[in-house]
C-alpha cells in the first residue's frame, strides 16, 4: 500500500460526496439515519466490508449519527483502498 500524494488525495476527495479531509491523514464523514437501529445495521454492514477488505475504520455511533474516519496505517496516510472503501461505505448507505 503507497501512501497518496496531496493531489492525489485531494482528486479522490473530489469524486466523494461528503467526505472531508482530516488533519491531512484521515477522509471522514457523518452519516444519519432516522432511527438508531437502522445506523447499527449500517455499521454491521461497514464492519463486514472491512474486515473483508482488511482494513478497518474509526467508527463513532451517536444515536443516529455514524462517523466513519478512514486512514492506512502502514502507510502513515491516505492509500487508494481508503477511497475504495469509502465509495463501497457510501453504496451500504444508499441502499
Amino acid at each position: 500500500m503507497e501512501r497518496l500524494s496531496e493531489e492525489e488525495v485531494n482528486s479522490f476527495l473530489e469524486s466523494l460526496d461528503g467526505w472531508t479531509l482530516e488533519e491531512s491523514n484521515w477522509i471522514v464523514k457523518k452519516y444519519r439515519f432516522k432511527n438508531y437501529l437502522d445506523g447499527i445495521k449500517f455499521v454491521s454492514e461497514i464492519a463486514y466490508m472491512s474486515e473483508e477488505a482488511n482494513h478497518h475504520p474509526l467508527i463513532s455511533v451517536d444515536y443516529k449519527l455514524i462517523t466513519v474516519k478512514l486512514s492506512s496505517w502502514q502507510a502513515k496516510g491516505l492509500t487508494e483502498i481508503d477511497f475504495k472503501l469509502a465509495i463501497d461505505y457510501d453504496r451500504c448507505y444508499q441502499l
